[in-house]
């Protein structure tokens, strides 16, 4: 499927590089909250996942959007957002409020987009929904994994400003991935009109 089918490619792509940003985030996190000047126990660290939560919580609206049609919309709003997301984080070091607004910016848009996601593949071919899910989904988590690696190395090797060097440049590389989107929107709509005309002859 993936060979022959390039809104699956498309969606697989961006769920991998959303959940790459995702994985970055969350591992460096824990290591800049238990520096200076933080220096939080492991437990407070923990609390910082409620954030998380919530913003999870506020995705659930992108399927019902999805669902009307608008997943273009929803993908390029979520986009967006990440981009949004990240200048929020940069100032994380030094700004307590400014990383709680990020988190809870940057996990709504990755749930949203993941979602929104799903709904697009699984109308392809909804005879194949164990398939697209395993497909979909290794994608997800090998992007997951490799932002966990990628943003541990960084962290180790350059602390904060290597982090932050990662940063700035993965969430441009998702939100250039996500162009595809519309190319595959215009795909379907002359698609569309093409079946229209033939069945009106």
């Amino acid at each position: 499927m993936f060979i022959s089918d390039k809104i699956l490619r498309t969606r697989a792509l961006l769920g991998c590089l959303t959940f790459a940003n995702f994985s970055i985030l969350w591992t460096s996190m824990a290591f800049l909250l238990a520096a200076p000047p933080f220096n939080y126990s492991d437990g407070v660290i923990g609390l910082f996942g409620l954030a998380g939560a919530a913003g999870a919580l506020g995705a659930r609206p992108a399927g019902g959007f999805a669902d009307k049609g608008k997943s273009h919309h929803t993908t390029t709003f979520g986009l967006l957002l990440l981009l949004l997301s990240w200048l929020a984080i940069w100032f994380g070091h030094t700004s307590l409020l400014a990383l709680i607004i990020g988190i809870l910016v940057l996990d709504l848009t990755v749930q949203g987009v993941h979602i929104t996601n799903q709904t697009v593949i699984y109308r392809i071919h909804p005879d194949a929904r164990n398939r697209l899910t395993a497909g979909y989904m290794t994608s997800y988590f090998i992007g997951g994994a490799a932002g966990s690696l990628i943003s541990a190395s960084a962290w180790q090797h350059g602390g904060w400003l290597a982090f932050v060097w990662l940063a700035r440049r993965l969430p441009w590389l998702t939100y250039w991935s996500g162009g595809e989107v519309f190319i595959v929107r215009k795909l379907q709509i002359k698609q569309s009109a093409t079946v229209f005309v033939a069945l009106h002859l």
